[in-house]
């Protein structure tokens, strides 16, 4: 059906064709119309559906309903927004739902039926909205106490929706909010309450969704003001003392408090360095010093805002309440106590607000003690010393009662104050933030005291006064205010006016007496009121105190008068606690732990009557016992008692008396209250701890009584006369048996544990106490003290502090990192105060004497700062003071001082010499102490800090005014410094600043005085506090400038230092009897890099030696590649490079030398002062090799330039040769004549006999070698004046040397032969002779094993070694003619050989025997000629055999010695050819292993020739394992062979004439640099050739091949040992070098020296022998010595010799008779345990061979084993 246009148009306006609304009753529908659609079809007028309407919508659905016309089953639906438009069938239903609708969207639903003729009828519409979504993920941002912080997501489809929110409690809507925006925030909330939030979208024609619901808490006050304060994570009482005292940045910088989180620790922070200005922390305001220079202040004044801003604020009582309830029992008890201090108020009762619970703070009063003089004891000059809360002191106490506009705390702050001394006791509204309201501390009950002075012009009670203030109403903290009227003598009561509140005042009872203060000024005030009160109170008029119009001074003074009264003779007995359980109070005591150790406490203290027979029954170990082993410790040391009896076995009656006395200390069963303590230390940390507070505190009590009186007369005498020594000494006794400390249970625990270390490893006992050193060292990370030093016994239990330390890195690891602090300085100066006060510790400071010995805490870095100062713990060494006036009166108490001193000093890192101005005359004594201990770490390569701190100096401009001070401090340092180098023989320091880095600007602080005013009542002055700051600020600073700290000091590395600081302090020469491990090893690092350098640098200097020898010998074949030069420019050529390569060997040792001590690993600071020696030691060797060089090259330029006038006659002979042979071949052929072999063999003989009769065979002219070598002996001894000039006339060398040389009395100085023991120093001088002449008999067959011709230099190097060997050994006292005699055995014996050399080198070099050397090779030549044969093979292997074999088995030669040596130091045999002593232990242990007496005899009596044989066996054992040897050759043949073979390649590509001949000479060129051809050999292959080229090579390379082969053939026949004869390095030699070091052997016991370098100043050996061994005896018995120098260098004992001149001098000054000799004391008494038990063993063996009698083997020595005797190796040599 066709449509006219009018249809069209009506069609169109269809559209907009709309019926009556119809009203629908679902939310978010409107109006149905009826509407006429656009069709592509025909429309009719068919009914449209009717009653369309919305049955459901959702957020993205929606249900549609309609009916239908009928006949009708199939729709068309119509859905369209603003934004889209969708269509869709229905079929045979009449309902529908639409889905993937946006939410919160309104749609326009349009329904047409359609007919079977696919008519459609006008559409039916509905509109409807689809619901919005809720919130998503709706997050509670933030909480605090009084409001709530919400946020979401917003839905994708907003549409313009809004949200309401509702905050609902219970039920009931509390709050609502409308907001556009994803976030609301709700506030005026109630702190601590659960509120639930519900959020909904709501769309602008209020179509809403679903409810969103969250929940929340508020948090509470004090939840808020923990999280603001930065301490929830604390709370409750989380925060350790541990904590607070680890160092961090924060700890020494000055960083202001951009937050309140900051505000805690920074009050911390002050506090536990005793500031009084801790309280008044506070945040620092941004700064709007810009802003206020804006200000107008006529126009601006809306600006300024009349309410205060306290978001940023907070009152400092909710700082100390908030730290107390985070903190734990420990941290308060150091709070309460640094708080007392400073004159704060402490904590009596703690209210928790959100638990309305208060807690008696009963633990962490516990730990103040008071010292104070009541009126009644002030004429006695007597004083009360207390724990103030065990004090029966009376109680007042001031509470509020409603508003009070008079400032309760700052009234009692004055009450409490003198006029010239006020002090904010209390903190009140006007003190910084003091009037910030409180949020956490209202029920906060704080406790001060008044102690009087004894003064009575200023004490304002004449007894002690403890006060409480509370703090809040007493109507809202009742019970509080119950428990003050209960405990109290008297309770002001603070008010305005008096109304129903009043009853809380009569309602309660007690014994307090109470009084009402009243303001009457206040308009409120009502005098009625308070008639009526007082009189329902039945107080007295003097109860009621009222502030009129009089000033504050007159009120104060008043109540004053008032509180005197009613404190006079009252005083209450009830206990706290027990008020506090009544009224439900907790008491912080009452924790299980507590409680427990509490009673573990008591069950040790309660049986302690009498102290000295509690210690002599229950810690006996410690005693007398344990006093009398560190006497015999030191004894064993110092041996002053030894008199004349045998060291040795003194030594070994000492060793059994101190075995004895461990098993006396064995046979004690410990004590019940050991076992008791030992129990309650192995219970949990908490109870643990608690425990031992516990026990300091009964224990303190305990003797506090019985000290103070012993204390004071020590002062008295002291003070009276020095002529007290006896009762001083008597006194001190007493005192040290009157102290009863933890200290005592601990030091006994180490008594129980060395005594039994001291048996069996399997015993039971020993078992039982394995444990101890891990509890020790946990108390050590709790931050409790260990005793370093018995300041009783004066010694240290080594094995038991080594263990603890031991345990203590165990449980640290791998955190192990420290840095040591230690104070020094006069008793009672404030050391311990300082320390205390630097880092928060806790070292026990009171009066009398206070630190005993040296104890040792330590403090944890954070993992923040440790990367600054490169260590993981600060260790804090307190000391006890130097000088003190109880052992100043005795014999050794300046011997104890400089032991302590030197102990300490030593390590440390930084030493803090603390000097009291007051003490300045005392200072000098000190100083020198201190100097000593310096310049004795110095000496030993410690470098610690020194800072000088000068106390009790309070000007502001003190550093300025004490500029003369510090000018004087150092002239008295340098004068100390060049007294105490006069008393260790160091006289080269002369200053202080020649001993460590010292700057009188920066070394030195001035600290103000401790108190502020008058004790007791004084606090700790602010300015003392600040200046401790900036000193631990300054201290740090240098920590991290410490020179050796880049890589920190291990906890083990800590503990060599203290067992070697002792050991070394234990003996009277520090210096000399000092041995440390960790030095020794970084010794040993140093010497072994030390000579890998010095190796490297001969290695090379031996190589260009080998090719400079070459070039030299190869010189007329390489001519022309050295620019035709002669003979002598060329030496001037090779002598100059030969200093470069020198020159640049000895800057590459000394730029590894610097680097070396540069690196930060290897604790190289340590060795510094070996740094000139190996300086030196580098020249040396630089010096050395030159020499050698030089006189090398020398005598080969020498031997070349005479070999060059024979190889000229050689030539000419040869070629006279060759032209005659050549002239008869060619007249041979001309006549075209045939001759067979023999006939030409003949003729070639009459050709050469006839040559022979023309030539002349003038060769070398033989020289007379006995008078150049003569010749050299006389210029040599030259010095030795004419007389033996004159001996030298009358001698023929020839006739001497042929006997074997002999040593007699003539050869020796006079003293000598008078000297009694003249025997044995001749048998010494022989052994000495012998070996020089073995010495220089090798070198003799070294120089004739090369084969060369004599030259001067040879004789000239056997005469200087003769001469360094004499000067090694002129101590044995031989003469002039000695020396004469043996130079001419040895020079005699050497000129026969060099006789024979020479003699042989003329025949050997013969022209005439050269020319018939190859006579057989020109005959052949001569055949070939005539029979035009084919000479390439011939002449190929002639070429080979006769010139390249011999040169490269010469090469192979020269080559391996330095491998060897380098084999020799890699790999097994690295470790005992790295440095001189490791060689010695290596040596020592195999001689052990073997345990072969002989073996024994031949390393003490020849040792330079043992060793020697001992090496080349090491080297022989290693060359045979796996064919080594045939490695090497092997290696180096195939390197020369492919030279050879590139030298023919590139020689056939270069030559273009000459034939072969001129092929051969190019291949001799390329060579020249490495092999050495002969020239005779070379000479007879060149002639007669008239071979092709081509074929030559081919023949050559295959001859070479072939030579390779034969010469591996060959190295697999010979033997090692001949073929390290031939070498021209003798690795051997070398090795021997390396290791023998200077030669020098022991004065005493002849033990090598084994330090490093060859310009080392000081010898020195790791194990020292009994003198014994090296054949000394007892002149008159003829008995074999025990003693052992490193020992008897420490005794009284005496020697005599020749450098005394046979005169007595003692062992102690050694050193003045050789004071380039180094013997320490042994590091233990196992020490020299090695060569004791040789001595043992092999006594009877010794004495028949040194034809003696056999010592007397101390006991002890009988009881060494092998593995003991080893294990004593091990220690000596540090190998681990």
């Amino acid at each position: 059906m066709e449509s006219s246009d009018d249809e069209m148009l009506f069609q169109d306006a269809s559209d907009h064709f709309y019926e009556a609304p119809l009203q629908m009753d679902f939310p978010g529908t409107q109006s149905t119309e009826l509407i006429q659609e656009e069709k592509t079809h025909t429309f009719t007028d068919d009914p449209a559906p009717s009653d369309i309407h919305v049955l459901s919508c959702g957020t993205s659905v929606v249900t549609l309903a309609w009916v239908a016309p009928d006949g009708i089953s199939e729709f068309e639906l119509t859905c369209s927004s603003s934004t889209s438009s969708s269509r869709q069938t229905i079929s045979n239903s009449c309902s529908t739902e639409v889905a993937d609708l946006r939410p919160g969207t309104e749609y326009t639903f349009t329904i047409s039926a359609v007919s079977d003729s696919r008519d459609q009828s006008p559409g039916a519409a509905v509109t409807a909205c689809t619901n919005p979504v809720p919130p998503e993920n709706i997050t509670v941002q933030g909480v605090d106490h009084s409001s709530v912080t919400l946020t979401w997501d917003a839905p994708a489809f907003r549409n313009g929706a809004t949200y309401h929110v509702a905050c609902c409690q219970d039920g009931k809507t509390m709050q609502e909010e409308k907001t556009e925006s994803s976030t609301v925030v709700f506030h005026k909330l109630s702190p601590g309450n659960k509120y639930s939030f519900k959020v909904v979208t709501v769309l602008p024609n209020g179509s809403r969704s679903k409810e969103a619901v969250t929940f929340a808490r508020t948090q509470t006050t004090l939840e808020n003001l923990l999280q603001n304060l930065g301490l929830k994570e604390y709370y409750p009482n989380k925060l350790s003392l541990c904590t607070v005292l680890e160092i961090d940045k924060k700890t020494v910088t000055d960083d202001p408090a951009q937050s309140l989180s900051f505000l805690p620790w920074l009050f911390l922070k002050k506090l536990m360095m005793v500031n009084v200005t801790a309280r008044s922390v506070k945040c620092v305001p941004p700064d709007d010093s810009e802003d206020s220079l804006n200000v107008d202040i006529y126009q601006d004044l809306r600006r300024f805002v009349l309410t205060e801003d306290y978001s940023q604020k907070v009152n400092p009582l909710d700082i100390i309440t908030a730290l107390f309830l985070c903190s734990d029992g420990f941290l308060q008890q150091e709070m309460t106590l640094k708080m007392s201090m400073c004159q704060f108020s402490v904590p009596l009762l703690l209210p928790n607000c959100d638990s309305q619970q208060s807690t008696l703070m009963l633990w962490a009063l516990r730990y103040v003690v008071k010292k104070y003089r009541p009126h009644s004891l002030s004429d006695l000059r007597g004083f009360v010393e207390e724990r103030i809360i065990e004090a029966n002191l009376p109680l007042v106490s001031f509470v509020r009662l409603g508003d009070c506009s008079i400032s309760k705390s700052q009234v009692i702050n004055k009450l409490l104050s003198n006029p010239q001394q006020y002090h904010d006791t209390f903190i009140h509204r006007d003190m910084d933030c003091g009037d910030v309201p409180r949020k956490v501390s209202n029920g906060l009950v704080e406790l001060s005291w008044y102690l009087p002075c004894g003064n009575k012009n200023i004490d304002i009670f004449p007894g002690p006064v403890a006060v409480a203030n509370l703090r809040g109403d007493i109507v809202t903290y009742d019970t509080q205010y119950s428990f003050l009227c209960q405990t109290s003598t008297a309770v002001f009561v603070f008010f305005d006016t008096l109304d129903s509140n009043c009853n809380i005042l009569t309602n309660h009872h007690g014994n307090a007496q109470f009084y009402l203060v009243a303001n009457a000024n206040t308009k409120s005030f009502n005098m009625e009121a308070l008639r009526i009160t007082a009189g329902e109170m039945t107080l007295k008029k003097s109860n009621v105190i009222l502030k009129t119009k009089q000033n504050d001074a007159d009120f104060v003074r008043n109540l004053r008068a008032v509180m005197n009264d009613a404190v006079r003779n009252t005083a209450l007995n009830m206990k706290l606690e027990d008020v506090a359980h009544e009224l439900g109070i907790l008491v912080d005591e009452d924790i299980k732990e507590c409680q427990k150790a509490k009673e573990n406490a008591d069950a040790i203290t309660v049986k302690i009557e009498d102290t000295l027979k509690f210690k002599e029954s229950q810690l006996p170990l410690q005693g007398d016992i344990w006093k009398m082993l560190a006497k015999l410790e030191k004894e064993e040391c110092r041996l002053r008692k030894a008199g004349n009896q045998n060291i040795e076995i003194y030594k070994s009656e000492i060793q059994e008396q101190k075995i004895a006395l461990r098993e006396k200390q064995n046979s004690y069963e410990m004590s019940e209250a050991m076992n008791c303590f030992i129990a309650a230390l192995s219970s949990s940390s908490l109870e643990r701890s608690c425990f031992l507070k516990w026990m300091r505190m009964n224990l303190d009590n305990l003797t506090r009584e019985k000290l103070t009186g012993l204390r004071e007369q020590y002062k008295e005498k002291c003070q009276e006369s020095s002529e007290n020594k006896e009762e001083i000494t008597l006194l001190d006794r007493q005192i040290s048996n009157s102290a009863l400390g933890i200290e005592h249970f601990l030091r006994e625990m180490g008594q129980f544990y060395e005594a039994a270390i001291s048996l069996s490893e399997n015993s039971q006992p020993r078992q039982q106490m394995q444990h101890l050193p891990r509890l020790c060292a946990e108390l050590l990370l709790d931050g409790f003290p260990l005793e370093l030093v018995d300041g009783d016994a004066s010694n240290i239990p080594l094995r038991w502090v080594s263990d603890v330390l031991l345990q203590l890195n165990t449980l640290v690891q791998p955190k192990n990192k420290i840095m040591v602090i230690t104070v020094l300085g006069v008793q009672s100066t404030g050391k311990s105060t300082l320390l205390n006060t630097m880092f928060g510790v806790q070292f026990a400071v009171s009066s009398g004497r206070c630190t005993r010995g040296a104890f040792m805490i330590l403090i944890k870095i954070t993992d923040s700062f440790k990367e600054e100062l490169n260590c993981d713990y600060l260790v804090i060494i307190d000391t006890e003071g130097l000088k003190s006036p109880e052992l100043a009166q005795l014999d050794d108490s300046y011997e104890h001082d400089n032991e302590l001193a030197t102990f300490v000093v030593g390590l440390s890192d930084v030493t803090i010499i603390n000097i009291a101005m007051e003490n300045s005359t005392e200072m000098k004594d000190i100083l020198q102490i201190v100097v000593h201990a310096f310049l004795r770490m110095k000496e030993v390569g410690k470098k610690p800090k020194c800072l000088f701190v000068h106390q009790n100096v309070a000007d502001v401009s003190a550093h300025d005014k004490n500029m003369k001070d510090r000018k004087l401090l150092l002239e008295q340092l340098n004068e100390m410094t060049e007294a105490a180098a006069k008393m260790e023989n160091k006289d080269e320091y002369k200053k202080f600043t020649d001993v460590l880095e010292y700057d009188t600007e920066t070394g030195n602080w001035y600290i103000p005085g401790l108190w502020h005013g008058n004790p007791p009542m004084a606090p700790v002055n602010a300015g003392y506090s600040e200046a401790v700051y900036d000193f631990k600020k300054n201290l740090m600073v240098v920590l991290k400038h410490c020179e050796h700290m880049t890589q920190g000091n291990s906890i083990p590395e800590f503990l060599e230092w203290t067992k070697s600081l002792w050991n070394g302090v234990k003996y009277e020469n520090f210096i000399f009897s000092f041995r440390n491990s960790l030095v020794a090893d970084a010794y040993m690092k140093l010497c072994a890099e030390f000579h890998k350098w010095e190796w490297s640098f001969k290695k090379h200097m031996y190589n260009w030696l080998t090719t400079a020898e070459t070039k030299v010998s190869n010189f007329q074949i390489m001519k022309s590649k050295f620019e035709n030069s002669d003979m002598q420019d060329y030496l001037h050529r090779m002598k100059g490079e030969a200093c470069t390569e020198l020159d640049r060997g000895e800057k590459t040792i000394l730029d590894h030398l610097a680097s070396y001590f540069e690196q930060t690993e290897g604790h190289v600071y340590l060795v510094e002062r070996y740094r000139e020696d190996f300086k030196n030691s580098a020249k040396c060797l630089r010096r050395e090799l030159e020499n050698s060089v030089i006189t090398e090259l020398k005598s080969v330029f020498e031997i070349r330039r005479g070999m060059d006038k024979l190889d000229k006659i050689k030539k000419t002979h040869t070629e006279i040769m060759e032209q005659k042979v050549l002239h008869l071949v060619e007249q041979f052929r001309k006549d075209k004549s045939s001759k067979s072999d023999e006939e030409l063999e003949n003729i070639f003989e009459g050709i050469w006999q006839q040559t022979l009769k023309e030539l002349s065979f003038k060769g070398l002219q033989k020289k007379d070698i006995f008078s150049l070598v003569f010749g050299e002996l006389r210029d040599n001894l030259k010095q030795k004046g004419s007389s033996l000039q004159q001996k030298m006339n009358k001698v023929k060398l020839e006739q001497c040397g042929q006997a074997p040389f002999v040593v007699t009395r003539e050869g020796l100085i006079q003293k000598v032969r008078s000297y009694f023991g003249v025997d044995v120093h001749t048998a010494n001088v022989q052994e000495m002779a012998d070996n020089v002449i073995m010495v220089c008999s090798q070198l003799v067959m070294e120089k004739v094993n090369r084969k060369y011709d004599y030259h001067d230099t040879y004789i000239q190097e056997i005469l200087n070694m003769t001469d360094h060997r004499l000067k090694t050994n002129k101590n044995l006292g031989f003469s002039n003619n000695f020396e004469l005699e043996l130079k001419l055995h040895i020079c005699a014996n050497a000129a026969r050989k060099f006789q024979e050399m020479h003699e042989l080198y003329i025949k050997e070099n013969d022209p005439r025997r050269c020319l018939e050397q190859f006579k057989h090779e020109y005959c052949t030549g001569f055949k070939d000629l005539f029979n035009d044969g084919d000479q390439c093979q011939r002449k190929a292997e002639e070429f080979t055999k006769l010139c390249l074999s011999p040169a490269v088995e010469a090469y192979i030669s020269s080559s391996l010695g330095t491998d060897i040596v380098d084999v020799m130091l890699q790999g097994q045999n690295a470790f005992q050819f790295s440095t001189r002593s490791f060689f010695q232990y290596s040596i020592l242990k195999q001689l052990l292993t073997e345990n072969n007496f002989e073996n024994f005899v031949k390393y003490i009596c020849s040792y330079e020739c043992y060793v020697k044989e001992w090496i080349e066996g090491q080297i022989t054992d290693q060359l045979s394992k796996g064919h080594k040897m045939l490695e090497l050759e092997e290696q180096h043949l195939r390197i020369v062979t492919k030279d050879i073979m590139e030298a023919i390649t590139i020689a056939h590509n270069d030559t273009t004439e000459n034939g072969i001949k001129g092929f051969i000479n190019n291949i001799c060129i390329k060579l020249g640099q490495k092999l050495i051809i002969p020239k005779d050999a070379l000479e007879t292959v060149t002639v007669f050739t008239r071979a092709n080229t081509e074929p030559f090579v081919h023949w050559l390379k295959k001859s070479v091949e072939e030579m390779e082969e034969s010469l591996k053939a060959k190295f697999k026949e010979g033997d090692i040992q001949s073929k390290l004869r031939k070498l021209k390095v003798k690795p051997q030699d070398e090795l021997f070098k390396r290791v023998f070091g200077c030669g020098v052997q022991c004065p005493f016991c002849k033990a090598p020296c084994e330090a490093g370098g060859q310009e080392h100043t000081d010898h020195c050996a790791s194990i020292h022998r009994p003198q014994g061994l090296g054949q000394y005896r007892w002149v008159h018995s003829n008995v074999l010595l025990t003693d052992i120098c490193s020992t008897s260098v420490n005794s009284e004992t005496q020697f005599k010799c020749l450098e005394t001149g046979y005169q007595y001098h003692p062992y102690k000054k050694y050193r003045e008779i050789f004071p380039n000799w180094h013997i320490p004391a042994d590091p233990s008494i196992q020490a020299a345990d090695y060569w004791k038990y040789v001595m043992a063993n092999f006594n009877e063996q010794f004495a028949k061979k040194y034809n003696a009698k056999s010592a007397d083997i101390p006991p002890a020595w009988k009881n060494i084993t092998k593995q003991k005797a080893e294990k004593s190796l091990e220690e000596s040599f540090i190998v681990k």
